[in-house]
């Protein structure tokens, strides 16, 4: 930080001139030092290797040292010229050194105010930020001239907290590209990687301005709601399970009412309600559901809704393909392939033929209804043809 230590001096003139130099002891994690005096006409300025010394009068930057060397400050802005000033006006004029350190600093930064993220599954969704990253002074005359001239910075908390904010603005604009490149909240967790790497790489164009380069992202962390985490984790099992939304929800009623038989009725009761689904519907769960977990005792036609015995290979009421192995012999013969079928049914559980009664045929003699399969009229005698 800036701080008004006093002037490490090796020498002196008559007129008050002195040696300065950014001692280790006062440097520590400090980005920016400012000399705490004007300076005088043949100040001594030493300037390190990571160093770089600005000179700097009335808002504006003369000089940058960012060369290791001894310099003499011998410039308009001596006290002889400046005496002179105040002498006719009384306004003095301001000379300062700033000392910037070019070593790499280690940042970190967090949203106070949440980021609204669009996303098309789960609407307006609040996020919040935090991570670490690296930086240093990429162009001091841009550094100087922003967090010096146009910020009025005088210490590196000021520039930590501006860099703070300016981290965060742009982790937001990143978010919002990749959204409008489809990317969307169930894709944050498994994209982070990619996140920080888009964020480096918009980087220069941010902080160039301000003469800061950023050279890592690290530990980025995105949280989300806690509804809306929640969701996304039940997203997640979704997609390991291959199943949908409404499989998922019957699969988690079925094994609540499996843990808990004295209440499966309210259980099962409950999820339907909460689902907004009738008897049909449940019908329609409990068939999804035989994707997942099986057919069995009972399954319903998943396209129609009708129970189905085990073994059936087509569904009784509408002729749907169930698979299973064929129905136990019973009841009468199908006309088509001759399998025991269950009185009432409308097609055959093996085959799936239509088993209802043909229509009745007109006698080519009489013109009268003959019941189909017989082979005469029985009003007139007549043959009846093949």
């Amino acid at each position: 930080m800036v701080t008004n230590n006093p002037i490490p001096a090796t020498g002196g003139s008559l007129i008050g001139a002195t040696t300065i130099n950014w001692e280790d002891v006062y440097k520590g994690p400090n980005v920016m030092w400012r000399v705490p005096r004007n300076i005088r006409l043949n100040d001594n300025i030493v300037v390190r290797q990571d160093e770089t010394a600005v000179f700097y009068r009335d808002g504006k930057v003369l000089a940058y040292l960012d060369k290791p060397d001894r310099y003499a400050l011998t410039s308009i802005n001596a006290p002889i010229v400046g005496g002179l000033v105040r002498a006719l006006s009384g306004v003095r004029q301001e000379a300062e050194v700033y000392y910037l350190q070019r070593r790499v600093f280690d940042g970190k930064f967090g949203s106070s105010e949440p980021y609204v993220f669009r996303d098309p599954d789960f609407g307006l969704v609040q996020l919040r930020v935090f991570g670490e990253y690296r930086w240093k002074v990429g162009a001091p005359d841009n550094f100087i001239n922003q967090f010096v001239g146009t910020f009025g910075a005088v210490t590196t908390p000021d520039v930590e907290s501006r860099l703070r904010d300016q981290m965060v603005i742009l982790v937001y604009n990143t978010l919002g590209k990749m959204k409008d490149q489809n990317m969307r909240v169930t894709d944050l967790a498994s994209s982070l990687g990619t996140i920080e790497q888009a964020i480096l790489g918009f980087a220069p164009q941010h902080f160039g301005p301000l003469g800061v380069e950023v050279n890592q992202i690290n530990g980025l962390s995105i949280s989300l709601p806690p509804d809306v985490q929640a969701a996304v984790n039940e997203r997640s099992k979704m997609g390991v399970l291959g199943v949908n939304y409404l499989q998922y929800q019957a699969g988690q009623a079925m094994t609540t009412a499996a843990a808990n038989p004295s209440g499966a009725a309210g259980s099962l009761a409950g999820a339907g309600v909460g689902l907004g689904a009738g008897l049909g519907i449940g019908y329609g769960m409990a068939g999804q559901m035989s994707g997942v977990y099986g057919p069995g005792p009972g399954t319903p036609c998943p396209k129609c809704g009708t129970l189905v015995p085990a073994g059936n290979r087509f569904c009784p009421g509408c002729g749907n393909p169930m698979g299973g192995a064929p129905a136990a012999p019973t009841g009468a013969p199908c006309p088509k392939c001759g399998q025991p079928v269950p009185a009432g049914v409308k097609f055959c559980p093996n085959c799936g033929a239509s088993l209802a009664p043909a229509p009745p045929k007109k006698c080519p003699k009489c013109n009268q209804d003959v019941p189909a399969g017989n082979k005469f009229c029985p009003n007139c005698g007549t043959a009846m043809p093949a």
